[in-house]
């Protein structure tokens, strides 16, 4: 279970860019986290992974271990990160190398780490690509790379940062579609921060952050039927709530299509 503990952040000493932040997740829960430009959510994640210098207040634990400088390299054996441009995340000069750095950093024996990155190349589907250099791949293959590797470090938290924002459709379907594979049949637990309500209609829970403060906390379908809280945090509806509210405004209160547009988003 990972537990946020009444968390601050500041970077400047002066304006808080988290404020009082706490929460609860259970083991193999996808929870997003989503929020406007500005509103914490990048910064929560990696305060999160520990990528942030230790002067936040509050406390942060791992299966009940502190995240503090001592317990650092423990904690980031469990926690993995993916980042809003896969581009940042390539350190190889092919697929195969990429893959095996986190591997080299904890010290595994390299026929262990062949199977590994064979192993994980093929659950995300590039061990077809092992050789070929990153520039060559697309957006969302990138982002498959970038999983790979977090997953033969067999972590069993995953924090994705924007992870699909940067892809096209398919590229972002794909994404998504491995996201929750990796939830329901691999369990692992899945924070993931962004702002794309499409998506984060997917997960279990969902935290909505406004200047650095968790102002609702819900399942997806509470979140998307409170109008008010979404406008105010200027956050973009999916196409079909879109709907469902103008219908509303406009005195449509045929309860059959009001309900068909309202299952249309979940059911799709």
């Amino acid at each position: 279970m990972l537990k946020v503990q009444n968390i601050s952040y500041s970077y400047n000493n002066k304006d808080l860019a988290l404020n009082d932040i706490s929460f609860d997740i259970e083991d193999g829960c996808f929870l997003s986290i989503i929020g406007h430009n500005g509103s914490g959510k990048s910064t929560l994640a990696k305060l999160l992974m520990g990528l942030l210098e230790n002067t936040f207040k509050g406390k942060v634990y791992y299966d009940d271990v502190e995240l503090n400088p001592e317990n650092i390299d423990k904690i980031r054996k469990k926690v993995g990160i993916v980042f809003q441009n896969p581009d940042n995340q390539f350190v190889g000069v092919n697929v195969k190398y990429d893959i095996a750095f986190g591997l080299e950093n904890h010290n595994i024996e390299r026929q262990e780490m062949l199977k590994l990155i064979d192993e994980y190349s093929k659950k995300v589907g590039m061990n077809e690509n092992l050789s070929k250099e990153p520039q060559s791949l697309s957006g969302g293959q990138k982002q498959r790379v970038a999983i790979a590797g977090i997953l033969a470090l067999n972590v069993d938290y995953i924090i994705l940062d924007e992870a699909t924002s940067m892809l096209d459709p398919e590229g972002t379907q794909e994404i998504v579609s491995l996201i929750k594979e990796l939830n329901t049949k691999y369990k692992k637990t899945i924070i993931s921060i962004t702002h794309d309500l499409n998506f984060a209609s997917l997960s279990d829970k969902i935290i909505v952050l406004k200047n650095g403060k968790i102002i609702k906390t819900g399942k997806p379908e509470e979140i998307l039927n409170d109008e008010e809280t979404l406008i105010s945090s200027s956050l973009d509806m999916p196409l079909a709530i879109k709907a469902y509210y103008e219908a509303k405004k406009n005195g449509i209160t045929n309860n059959k299509i009001m309900e068909a547009l309202w299952e249309y988003h979940f059911k799709k």
